[in-house]
C-alpha cells in the first residue's frame, strides 16, 4: 500500500565497533529510581513499585551535541541517566530473563522543563510536555552487552561548564534493570529498538543557553550536548 506522506526517517544510534545503527522504537523512562534524587524532588524513597512516563521515539538524539533550548519554560534541567537498549521484546517478562533482553547501554540525558513539570504536578495533569518535547533524550553510542557485560555498579556523573553538578553510583538504584523490565513488560509488550531511561542520582539543575554539559558513566561512555 502506498502511503500519503513520506514514511519517517528511523532515528539510528550508533554501535560502538559496528557500522550499523540501532533503529530506535519507543523511549520509556523510570521515575525517582534514586533514593536520593527522589527525596530533592520531594517524594519517598521507599522502595514502592516504579512508575513510567514516555518520551517520543524521534526525541532521541544520538551522539548529542546542539541541543536547542526548548520554548515555554525557563526552568530546564539536566539529568544524567542509564540507558538501556532492548534487541529482544516479550510480555510479562520474568526478572531472572529479563538481561537476556538487553542489547547494550548507553549515557543519555532525559531533560525536562521543570517548571511545566511542577504546573502539572500541582493540578494532577499530564507531564508528556514536560518530558516529552523535541530533542529531549539526547544519548551515547551504544555499548553492546558482548562487550561490556551488564553494569550493576560504577560512577554516574554530571558537569556543567566544567562544574560538577552530579554524581552517583549505578549500584544505588532502587530498581535494577533486570527488575524495571520485568516491571514495564507486565504494562506494555516490549520489542527490539525501545530504550529505557533508567532514573538519575540527586544533584539536577538548571542549564542556560550556551552552557556545555558532559556526563558519562563508568564503563559505559560519554556523552556531550551545548545547549544551543
Amino acid at each position: 500500500m502506498e502511503t500519503v506522506l513520506p514514511l519517517p526517517v528511523p532515528v539510528l544510534v550508533p554501535v560502538q565497533g559496528s557500522s550499523a545503527g540501532f533503529p530506535v522504537r519507543r523511549i520509556y523512562c523510570v521515575g525517582r529510581n534514586y533514593a536520593d534524587h527522589a527525596r530533592e524532588m520531594g517524594g519517598d524513597p521507599k522502595r514502592e513499585p516504579p512508575f513510567f512516563f514516555g518520551k517520543p521515539w524521534d526525541a532521541a538524539v544520538p551522539g548529542g551535541g546542539v541541543i536547542a533550548y526548548p520554548p515555554a519554560t525557563a526552568d530546564l534541567h539536566h539529568e544524567v541517566e542509564l540507558v538501556v537498549a532492548l534487541g529482544q521484546g516479550g510480555r510479562d517478562i520474568p526478572v531472572e530473563a529479563a538481561l537476556e533482553r538487553v542489547f547494550g547501554y548507553a549515557v543519555g540525558l532525559d531533560l525536562t522543563r521543570r517548571d511545566l513539570q511542577a504546573r502539572a504536578k500541582e493540578k494532577g495533569q499530564p507531564w508528556e510536555m514536560a518530558k516529552g518535547f523535541d530533542q529531549s533524550a539526547p544519548l551515547s553510542a551504544l555499548m553492546p552487552v558482548a562487550q561490556i557485560g551488564h553494569p550493576a555498579s560504577g560512577a554516574i556523573w554530571l558537569s556543567v561548564n566544567g562544574a560538577e553538578r552530579q554524581r552517583g553510583d549505578l549500584g544505588q538504584m532502587t530498581w535494577s534493570v533486570a527488575e524495571i523490565i520485568a516491571h514495564l513488560s507486565g504494562f506494555v509488550a516490549l520489542a527490539p529498538g525501545d530504550l529505557i531511561f533508567t532514573g538519575t542520582p540527586a544533584g539536577v539543575g538548571a542549564i542556560q543557553k550556551g552552557d556545555r554539559v558532559r556526563c558519562g558513566i563508568e564503563g559505559v561512555g560519554e556523552l556531550k550536548i551545548l545547549v544551543g
